[in-house]
């Protein structure tokens, strides 16, 4: 009896730890297949989301011309340009250099017209202008303005180089000026309402460079696409 008992409890012994290695061995491979589960559910649904993003990309409409602009910069492609020896005194100077800055990176679309006045204004002591030598009725006098018509003949001598710039308007000195040959030149003078003006029919937008140095003012003009 005694030996029959003990055959029992081992046995109930065995059965007992035998249930616990399945609870345990389902209780793993439960937890693995959620997680498992739960990976797949978010790689679909990861999946999912980008699929919405690019069957919108592909959906919405962008401009050519918007892409261009986000994508990329115009491309410069210089056209013309034109330099003129600078002489003169430290007021002189200093106009031209305000004058230059003021003018340098306009830029002209196409089928608009440039006005000398219209973008440098009236040359006061208030803008940094000194009174400088100017021409007025074939005398020199001292005015704010003065050295502003070598920077509107430079800009005019390279405007004739290019095909497709009308000049519409352009006045000679009544004296000759020591920058450029007689004929050249391009006077202007916001009070007397003489005024540089051209008109871009290139078919493309235009860029000035308008830059000095002690020595020389220069320009450019570029293309741009």
């Amino acid at each position: 009896m005694y030996i029959l008992k003990k055959v029992v409890i081992g046995i109930i012994s065995i059965l007992v730890i035998i249930g616990i290695g399945i609870a345990i061995y389902m209780y793993f491979n439960n937890t693995v297949n959620s997680q498992s589960n739960n990976e797949i559910n978010n790689n679909i649904e990861d999946n999912k989301k980008q699929e919405n993003i690019i069957n919108e990309i592909n959906n919405t409409y962008v401009p050519n011309n918007a892409i261009r602009t986000l994508n990329s910069t115009p491309i410069e492609s210089e056209i013309a340009s034109f330099s003129t020896n600078l002489k003169g005194d430290s007021a002189r100077l200093n106009n031209i250099n305000i004058t230059c800055n003021t003018i340098n990176g306009t830029i002209i679309k196409s089928g608009d017209s440039f006005s000398f006045n219209s973008i440098v204004g009236q040359p006061t002591a208030e803008k940094g202008y000194q009174e400088a030598d100017v021409f007025v009725n074939q005398k020199t006098e001292k005015g704010y303005g003065g050295g502003n018509c070598q920077v509107s003949t430079t800009i005019y001598n390279a405007v004739l180089k290019v095909e497709g710039i009308e000049v519409t308007e352009r006045h000679p000195h009544k004296k000759k000026v020591s920058y450029i040959e007689e004929g050249k030149d391009a006077a202007v003078s916001y009070s007397g309402g003489l005024d540089l003006k051209f008109t871009n029919n290139t078919g493309s937008d235009i860029k000035l460079y308008v830059t000095c140095d002690n020595d020389s003012v220069d320009v450019k003009i570029v293309n741009l696409k």
